[in-house]
């Protein structure tokens, strides 16, 4: 299989205006002739659909929340990053670019990237038109801070709830275009296949989730906005609803999955408590702006706070080990996520964990408030503070916060080409649904400047050039191929519901979580991988000999709607461990053991790994096939990355 990326040629900064122009238009009078899918209502597809529905596309929006307002990128809190270059320290396109590349390890494509880049600039325009509620300075001016991996401040932010802003402003868009009659939005629908007519996508089959009815929805063209897939840990950052049904079933009808091993774990986050948590709260990394990451120098001192026989505040300052700033001194707390997530495994895995299970550092911010006050710090960063005290009781204006990494953004995902569309025709795949621009580990604050960028201002181009090819015939649901869609799909629930087992599905999701976690979570080796693969697949054969699941198809089913989605996690997970041992070297989040440098670094073999892994699906209990999209870097030099 070739895989082309349909990068344009030409100097970097050209690229995507020449594309711009070199690729088809549909005129304004035959756009109400085509009909688009999107499923997801994330800042991605409320994005997409509503700029489509501007644009004069007929569209159907699909959410499997009550409301698009639900949809996960509320959860994202620290800020959007964007070139914008106001504090005047040095940013630019290039410089976002290149953050970008090199916190990405150099497994990401330069003309993706770029392109990503050089729209930022315009969502932070678009977003402040809706009446996005950004921080300002003094003067009136947008402020920024400081996130990682970055020296420079350009991440804009709405206090500490800056995703459920920005989706504020894409679902105010997103409305008008109801109200008007372009969108028709269909909530409480869960995608369950994709149906392909002559191998272009043309339509989808949902479940209606208070009903249980199976429907079939035809389109010109089918974009999945459908987020990540960090849910097959169990425990991760995502909401409970978070899953990777539509992206899965699409990965089964032929488009390719690219790096699923490239996960992300977010340093910041509350520490586990106990067996009873179904999920972990992220607490933003805008919070290493001004908070200390520290643990105490000596096993001894940590068995003391961990016992309560000393506060933390009671421990001297020549006792405390500031790691990140004493190993990172130019990046300081400020390194990118997966370097401060594997240091903070380490100091733990020494013995030095502040908690009682003995994983979790402190992010101490006493320093912050003695120099700018309680108010400053209240006033940045107030509702997480809250939102802290409110979960574990205590109050980090007075005793530093615990926090420990977790499973938080999926970098892998469906391949794209520059268009954002699969290798399957007629079907694309946007925000964190794709595996474009983030190479082995996102920068903080560039999840939503994807998002908005793939639904604002690429996607609304790029989807043109197809459908300019297009007839205006649609495919009525009739159709022999929605039928047998639609036929599959009752097949598999009531495959599902018959089964009639002594096991929930929360306990075998449970048990894959720890699977996935233990063996393919922060480190991995061959010996754990292919350890892994073997238990995953005698709890996948167990899941469908001794799953019990309640009621019926045609009712509000929990039980049910969650066994679809772990029986497709537990085939995700499978493929993630395939990559992750096919990956014989370290690069961002993947960390192989057997590839690291003399300081526990992650060390590339570029010679052997610079490309973009694409699975292909070959079929039931069949290995995957491996296709490459091989990485060019003309722009950069692949260096080993350093943050000190």
């Amino acid at each position: 299989m070739n895989l082309d990326s349909k990068i344009p040629e030409g100097p970097l900064a050209e690229k995507w205006s020449k594309h711009k122009f070199n690729i088809k238009l549909v005129n304004p009078a035959n756009k109400r002739k085509y009909d688009i899918i999107v499923v997801g209502t994330g800042l991605a597809g409320a994005s997409a659909a509503a700029s489509f529905g501007e644009l004069g596309y007929n569209v159907k929006s699909f959410c499997f929340q009550d409301s698009p307002r639900r949809a996960h990128s509320i959860a994202a809190q620290g800020g959007i990053n964007a070139a914008k270059n106001y504090q005047n320290d040095g940013d630019s396109v290039f410089r976002l670019f290149y953050d970008t590349i090199k916190g990405g390890d150099y497994r990401s494509r330069e003309g993706n990237v770029y392109r990503l880049a050089e729209v930022s600039v315009n969502i932070i325009d678009q977003c402040v038109a809706q009446g996005v509620p950004f921080a300002r300075e003094y003067g009136g001016l947008l402020a920024n801070r400081s996130f990682g991996g970055a020296q420079v401040s350009r991440t804009f932010y709405a206090r500490g709830q800056t995703g459920q802003q920005l989706l504020l402003g894409a679902y105010g868009a997103l409305s008008r275009q109801i109200a008007n009659g372009k969108v028709q939005m269909y909530s409480r629908h869960e995608m369950l296949d994709l149906v392909l007519v002559d191998g272009k996508a043309r339509g989808i089959v949902t479940r209606n989730l208070i009903t249980g009815q199976i429907e079939s929805h035809s389109a010109h063209a089918v974009v999945l906005a459908t987020g990540g897939y960090g849910n097959v840990f169990f425990l991760s950052t995502n909401a409970m609803g978070s899953n990777a049904t539509a992206a899965w079933r699409a990965h089964k009808k032929g488009a390719l999955m690219a790096n699923p091993c490239f996960t992300q774990i977010h340093p910041t986050c509350i520490p586990v408590s106990g067996d009873h948590q179904s999920k972990l709260t992220l607490m933003s990394e805008s919070l290493r702006n001004d908070g200390r990451v520290w643990v105490p120098k000596t096993v001894e001192d940590a068995e003391k706070i961990r016992k309560g026989e000393i506060r933390p505040t009671d421990l001297p300052e020549d006792k405390r080990d500031y790691y990140l700033e004493e190993r990172y001194p130019s990046f300081g707390n400020l390194v990118p996520r997966d370097v401060a997530s594997r240091n903070a495994k380490n100091v733990c895995d020494e013995g030095r964990g502040v908690n009682k299970t003995g994983l979790a550092v402190f992010l101490d911010f006493a320093d912050a408030i003695k120099r700018d006050g309680e108010d400053t710090i209240r006033g940045k960063y107030g509702n997480l503070f809250d939102m802290y005290e409110q979960i574990t009781g205590d109050n980090p204006y007075k005793t530093p916060m615990k926090i420990f990494p977790a499973v938080h953004y999926t970098m892998g995902g469906l391949w794209v080409d520059y268009n954002l569309m699969t290798n399957v025709d007629g079907l694309y795949s946007i925000g964190e649904a794709n595996f474009s621009d983030h190479g082995a580990n996102r920068l903080g604050a560039s999840a939503l400047m994807q998002g908005l960028a793939d639904g604002y201002f690429v996607i609304p181009y790029t989807i043109g050039d197809y459908l300019a090819k297009m007839p205006y015939d649609k495919v009525p649901v009739t159709h022999e191929a929605f039928k047998a869609a639609e036929a599959n799909v009752k097949e598999k629930i009531d495959k599902l519901l018959s089964i009639n087992g002594s096991k929930t599905v929360d306990q075998f999701h449970k048990e894959l979580g720890h699977i996935m976690w233990e063996y393919c979570g922060m480190s991995r080796n061959e010996e754990g991988l292919k350890k892994a693969k073997g238990m995953i697949r005698e709890l996948r054969d167990q899941f469908w000999k001794d799953l019990r699941l309640v009621g019926t198809n045609d009712e509000l089913n929990l039980s049910l709607e969650k066994a679809n989605r772990v029986a497709d996690f537990m085939e995700l997970g499978e493929l993630m461990v395939d990559d992750a041992l096919h990956r014989d070297e370290s690069c961002g989040g993947h960390f192989r053991e057997e590839s690291q440098t003399e300081e526990g670094e992650a060390k590339r073999k570029d010679d052997e790994f610079s490309f973009v892994s694409a699975w292909e699906y070959t079929g039931p209990e069949k290995p995957e096939v491996l296709h490459k999209e091989d990485l060019v870097f003309e722009n950069v030099k692949l260096t080993q990355r350093s943050y000190k």
